[in-house]
């Protein structure tokens, strides 16, 4: 196996300790204190997102109207990561009920695009960016179902907020000016993009006020006119004239039949921790996957930082990613077996494969027939204890490029992740989801709400979310050193759009880590590398019951903020 070993010669190593007397002499991770609040609290990635949803509570709104607001907020602040031309997923805890909800807000393919065409055109694979990615836009359906069962302010005060900066302007925060400058050389080649994203020529910069007046009357108009404005209306007449000048193939057909579906949460136990995620399409039980095969190792023993846990975190999100790879998809399409593959039972048999001394170089996806043998996110929680764990995006930063004619949003490019391959679950078909990588998380303990949270990063996601999981757990972290601790990612897996796992993938630390660990690693044959990610983007909320107070966590490595009152 090729070992590779990349080092940054100015990063310290450091040794790893998560003892109480280190945490009081400030060697623990945690880049700030948890905040904590007795009535409500909200976690978003961009500060300005995590004040309207604040205010949303304020008013009166509850947890779902305030993650409304906010999500409309990240539209406009951190067009790099969302908007409402990509899909929404939710869990959603209501307290009346005491039930944990989900919802699958991700549209679908083109009617009138078909796979025998793809192959004609001598395609291997959907390109990136341009017309052909495009599926149809789920948030704002996502907004109104959740709206209507667990809203209670009306959708024009819940949108105020956004349609007021997009109208006035915000000032453009530094991390959001660095991704925005980055994604200009690819996508300024694209119909609508410099005129809506690029004033003056170029991408704002760091502080610059930024203006988005036609988001506003997008906005303005799904607020007064409700969802069929953008599925049936004046949005989806202009989408469909945009994309058929385009050469494109989203039509208004698309977006009229489009319905989002509420579905049943699923979940694992780890160690007496509910842990929850929603069913493919999306890649969210991979989490659950990870988790029951470590579940019987003795990670606490270990240590955080070891060698040995390090070794088998990578070997069991290998193992998992192929079975990601062949068995996440639409399940309109598919039979999938997702109570098998969650199993401990499944577990168990798949975790026998796992060499204690030795980095495997490809692992076949498991037959979880028993019998047989890629984003924003933000949480937000209410005084009725109501709390939501939303993830939203439009894939690759900021999706197609592709900005119709007046509407102030750029079109998703998920159809991306479709595999031309014929035969497999993920294969291109006319109205399918594709595979969706974006997951929001929740945690609940002997059936109460305990924690609802998330990793923004594509296939970094399902790994962060075990991370944050084991950090907590078996390494007895706090909610913002569950997040803060520096990350393991292995990269190079199978993947559903069809490439395969070439030598054992690489395993990519975050600086933390100590020397010792890197150098065992490299001798039991993994390929070890020093990069900057992506290693995502964690939000989240605790609930202490015994307390009755919420603690907030916010991502350190993004413009993130936990807030509460």
């Amino acid at each position: 196996m090729k070992r590779v070993l990349l080092l940054i010669g100015s990063v310290a190593l450091v040794a790893v300790s998560l003892s109480a007397a280190d945490r009081i002499t400030g060697k623990a991770f945690a880049t700030r204190s948890e905040v904590i609040a007795p009535h409500a609290m909200a976690a978003t990635s961009q500060p300005l997102a995590t004040q309207v949803a604040l205010d949303i509570l304020k008013q009166g709104g509850s947890a779902v109207d305030a993650a409304i607001a906010a999500n409309a907020m990240l539209g406009l602040v951190e067009p790099t990561g969302n908007g409402i031309g990509g899909d929404l997923f939710a869990i959603v805890w209501d307290a009346e009920s005491r039930k944990l909800y989900g919802l699958n807000a991700s549209g679908r393919s083109p009617y009138s695009l078909t796979l025998a065409w793809l192959q004609e055109q001598g395609l291997e694979s959907i390109p990136s960016h341009g017309p052909l990615p495009v599926t149809v836009p789920g948030a704002v359906d996502g907004w109104f179902e959740l709206h209507e069962r667990f809203g209670k302010l009306p959708m024009k005060q819940v949108l105020a907020p956004a349609i007021r900066y997009a109208q006035e302007g915000f000032p453009v925060s530094e991390l959001i000016a660095y991704y925005w400058q980055r994604s200009v050389p690819t996508l300024e080649v694209w119909a609508g993009f410099r005129e809506v994203f690029m004033p003056g020529g170029r991408a704002p910069r760091k502080g610059e006020i930024f203006r988005n007046p036609a988001l506003a009357k997008t906005l303005q108009q799904i607020a007064e006119g409700g969802r069929d404005v953008f599925y049936k209306g004046d949005v989806a007449l202009a989408i469909d004239a945009f994309m058929k000048r385009e050469g494109g193939f989203l039509s208004y057909r698309d977006l009229a039949e489009h319905t989002s579906e509420w579905v049943e949460p699923v979940s694992t136990d780890y160690r007496g921790y509910e842990v929850w995620e929603l069913p493919p399409n999306g890649q969210g039980i991979a989490a659950l996957q990870i988790l029951n095969i470590l579940e019987s190792y003795d990670l606490s023993a270990m240590g955080f930082g070891s060698a040995d846990y390090v070794h088998y975190f990578v070997e069991a999100k290998k193992l998992v990613f192929e079975d990601r790879a062949r068995w996440y998809a639409d399940p309109d399409f598919n039979d999938i077996p997702v109570q098998e593959l969650i199993s401990k039972e499944y577990a168990a048999r798949r975790r026998r494969l796992i060499d204690p001394e030795r980095a495997a170089e490809s692992f076949e996806a498991g037959n979880p027939a028993l019998q047989e043998g890629d984003t924003i996110y933000l949480t937000v929680a209410d005084k009725d204890r109501n709390m939501v764990s939303l993830i939203q995006s439009n894939y690759r930063g900021m999706g197609t490029g592709l900005s119709p004619d007046g509407l102030g949003f750029i079109l998703q490019d998920r159809g991306e992740l479709f595999t031309l391959e014929e035969g497999q679950f993920n294969t291109y078909e006319p109205h399918k989801r594709p595979f969706h990588t974006i997951i929001p998380a929740f945690v609940t303990r002997n059936g109460e709400p305990y924690m609802s949270f998330g990793v923004m990063g594509g296939a970094t996601q399902p790994q962060a979310h075990a991370q944050i999981v084991i950090n907590m757990v078996d390494f007895g972290m706090n909610l913002q050193e569950a997040g803060d601790a520096p990350r393991i990612l292995h990269q190079g897996s199978s993947q559903p759009t069809g490439e395969k796992m070439i030598d054992g993938g690489t395993v990519t630390l975050e600086s933390g880590f100590p020397y010792a660990t890197i150098r065992e690693l490299v001798e039991r044959g993994h390929s070890v590398g020093w990069d900057v990610g992506p290693y995502g983007g964690y939000q989240a909320i605790l609930f202490d019951a015994d307390q009755g107070v919420y603690y907030g966590a916010s991502e350190s490595r993004k413009d993130g903020q936990a807030a509460g009152f």
